[in-house]
C-alpha cells in the first residue's frame, strides 16, 4: 500500500456505498472525484508508463495504461472498487506524419517544444478509465475523447508559462484548470476529461454498479415506513 489516505468528504450529490479507491496521485482527479461528495481512499499506482506500441491507436493506449494502473492498485485492495485513469494529449496526423502522443515533458525545453507544437492547433485529450470491482473477473474499461482548440500564443508567452513550473507534470505541458487556461480557445466535449477525469462517465458507471448512490434517493428510502 503506498501513500493511502482518506480525503474528507465534501458536499455533493452522491455518497459512497462500499469501499472505493482512486488509483492515482493526481490532485486534480482527487478533487474531481471528491466533488461528487464521495468518501474514498487514494493509492497512487506504481505501474510503469511505457510509450505506445508501434501502430497502437491512441485510445487503445490510454485504455491500456489505465488498465495497468488500476490492476496494480487493485492487487492491494481486493475487497474494494478501484478506479484508475490515464490522460494523454494527441496531435492529429499531418501530411507524411503519424499522430503524436504527448506525455509529460522531460524538462523545460521539452515543455516549450510541446506547447509550440500545440499553439494555434486543435488536438485531442483522451482519458482512459478502468473500474475494477471485487468479485468481477474482468475490469471495466473505457475512454473519453475531448477536442481542444488552442489559441496562437507567442514564444514569449509560452516561455513565461513554462517558467511558472506548472507544465512540469502535465500531459501536453499545460493545465486547462490552472495558469494555462489562457492557452485554450475552446473545448468541444467534456471539460473535466481535459482536467484528468471524465466525471459524468465515471459517476454513471459507479452508479450502475451500486458503488455510489444519490444522497436524496437514500434519504427518501429511509423515510419509507
Amino acid at each position: 500500500m503506498t501513500n493511502a489516505y482518506t480525503p474528507p468528504a465534501g458536499p455533493g450529490a452522491y455518497r459512497t456505498l462500499s469501499a472505493l479507491v482512486l488509483g492515482s496521485s493526481s490532485p486534480r482527479r482527487r478533487e474531481l472525484l471528491g466533488s461528487l461528495g464521495l468518501e474514498f481512499e487514494v493509492c497512487p499506482s506504481n505501474a510503469p508508463e511505457p510509450p505506445p506500441l508501434p501502430g497502437e491507436a491512441a485510445e487503445a493506449y490510454a485504455r491500456r495504461m489505465a488498465l495497468q494502473k488500476t490492476m496494480d492498485v487493485a492487487a492491494l485492495y481486493p475487497q474494494a472498487t478501484v478506479l484508475g485513469a490515464d490522460t494523454i494529449v494527441v496531435l492529429p496526423p499531418q501530411t507524411g506524419q503519424d499522430a503524436l502522443v504527448l506525455g509529460k515533458p522531460a524538462n523545460e525545453a521539452d515543455a516549450l517544444a510541446m506547447l509550440t507544437r500545440l499553439s494555434g492547433r486543435a488536438h485531442q485529450v483522451i482519458t482512459g478509465c478502468c473500474l475494477a470491482l471485487p468479485g468481477r473477473p474482468a475490469p471495466l474499461c473505457f475512454a473519453v475523447t475531448t477536442d481542444v482548440f488552442m489559441r496562437v500564443s507567442t514564444p514569449d508567452e509560452l516561455r513565461a508559462y513554462v517558467a511558472t513550473g506548472e507544465p512540469a507534470d502535465k500531459a501536453g505541458a499545460y493545465a486547462i484548470q490552472g495558469l494555462g487556461a489562457f492557452l485554450v480557445d475552446r473545448v468541444n466535449g467534456s471539460y473535466t476529461n481535459v482536467v484528468g477525469l471524465p466525471v459524468t462517465e465515471c459517476a454513471s458507471l459507479l452508479l450502475e454498479h451500486g458503488v455510489i448512490a444519490a444522497r436524496a434517493a437514500l434519504g427518501a428510502q429511509r423515510s419509507k415506513p
